[in-house]
């Protein structure tokens, strides 16, 4: 190809407008459909920042991780930096006396402080329209039963036949995008943005 038609083609792409973060979280969500994943909710010694499990284990947080990760937020460094400066505003289920950068990140009750501390909390409901592609979702799958099972999960493009947001999360067999939206007591809604 001429070196000028080359230039043209990198200037008309770079000319388009780039689609809104949410599209870009729930496409990175998507993506992550693709990978096989065993769960594997074990602790792990990993680099920081940018630190990760190996790429076929993890878990449902996992899957936000990985994603924020691909449009561009280390959310390791994020969860971990916020943690250091205050500590005491984060859940102390763990009995832990420092933030620690290796599974903090990975702990749905840390990540919904985070987002909520972040300023992206947003309200809790069933309608179906309240909730846009990148959405994070958060819930506790032993509601109705009692108990305390925390799980997280991200809002993608389709639509169940029922018309529900489907959701990109793990829970057992790897990442898969499911109707699960409204399936369990919703803790959290968040729409994390890369200037929170």
């Amino acid at each position: 190809m001429p070196v000028l038609a080359a230039i043209f083609i990198g200037l008309v792409l770079a000319a388009q407008p780039q689609k809104p973060f949410g599209d870009q979280l729930a496409l990175a969500a998507i993506e992550r459909t693709q990978h096989a994943v065993r769960y594997d909710p074990a602790y792990w010694q990993i680099p920081y920042p940018g630190g990760d499990v190996p790429a076929h284990l993890g878990v449902c947080s996992d899957v936000v991780i990985r994603s924020l990760r691909a449009v561009g937020i280390d959310l390791q460094q994020k969860v971990h930096e916020d943690m250091a400066a205050n500590f005491g505003a984060y859940p102390t289920h763990w009995g832990l006396v420092r933030p620690d950068p290796n599974i903090d990140h990975r702990r749905v009750p840390n990540l919904e402080r985070y987002f909520t501390r972040m300023g992206a909390s947003l309200a809790v409901g069933n309608d179906p329209s309240a909730f846009q592609p990148g959405d994070i979702d958060a819930w506790n799958l032993r509601g109705a039963t009692g108990g305390w099972l925390p799980h997280i999960g991200i809002v993608v493009e389709g639509r169940s036949p029922r018309g529900r947001p489907l959701v990109v999360h793990n829970i057992g067999a790897g990442p898969k995008a499911e109707d699960v939206l409204f399936a369990w007591p919703m803790t959290g809604h968040y729409r994390y943005r890369p200037d929170h």
